[in-house]
């Protein structure tokens, strides 16, 4: 299979970090590829790297050696201005808490990433309402963050992030700031996104029942991943 069958490709990541005389290899030679449609759950102690991991993997912050190839595209020593524009072609990232822009409504939220996209704000609208209505959350369209409990803004945050069609989902403990009951559902609904859609995503989350549901799990420990 060659590298554009990979939604997203790692490469012999290594990322070191220096304090002092203090010197700390956070990631050695992690390499992984997704499958289109694969949810890979990404399981480590904090601290382990698994943040940093994400980071790279979503060309917000670049790796000292080894190279992040998305949709067949190596990004790894690309410009600034290419891995933005990647990122935004490519890439959607969940977080575990939802980021929401607290002046605009539910549906505003999910279409502003379209509208910067190029999409029309009605192209934008609807795209948004079908999203929402995914996550079973058609009677909360029009209200802001503030007016939503912690798991529907969460489901705010996953519409958001597939709104413009990424090739690859990057969620880190996207159900870690919630309650049992709360992070099933959302959860639940993460998973029918990506089924539906057919992206690839790598989900980092402390929870093993999660993980076990998942596709496959990979672990970082002492800067190295296994399987």
């Amino acid at each position: 299979m060659n590298d554009a069958a990979f939604p997203l490709l790692l490469q012999d990541i290594r990322r070191t970090f220096v304090q002092g005389d203090r010197r700390l290899d956070v990631l050695r030679g992690v390499t992984l590829e997704l499958r289109p449609g694969e949810i890979v759950a990404l399981v480590g102690q904090s601290g382990s790297g698994k943040s940093t991991l994400l980071h790279i993997a979503g060309l917000l912050e670049r790796p000292d050696v080894g190279d992040v190839v998305i949709d067949g595209k190596a990004a790894g020593k690309a410009a600034d201005r290419e891995r933005t524009a990647l990122r935004r072609r490519f890439l959607g990232f969940v977080y575990q808490y939802h980021h929401l822009l607290p002046e605009f409504s539910a549906v505003e939220n999910v279409m502003l990433p379209q509208m910067l996209a190029g999409r029309s704000r009605n192209e934008a609208r609807t795209r948004a309402v079908d999203l929402l209505s995914m996550v079973q959350l058609t009677d909360r369209l029009d209200h802001r963050p503030g007016r939503l409990s912690g798991g529907e803004q969460q489901r705010v945050a996953i519409a958001r992030a597939v709104a413009n069609t990424p090739r690859v989902l990057l969620a880190d403990e996207p159900t870690g700031n919630l309650d049992s009951t709360t992070s099933e559902t959302v959860f639940r609904q993460l998973l029918a996104l990506v089924r539906d859609t057919g992206m690839a995503a790598l989900v980092a989350t402390h929870n093993p029942e999660l993980a076990a549901r998942m596709d496959r799990t990979v672990t970082l420990r002492d800067g190295v991943l296994s399987a």
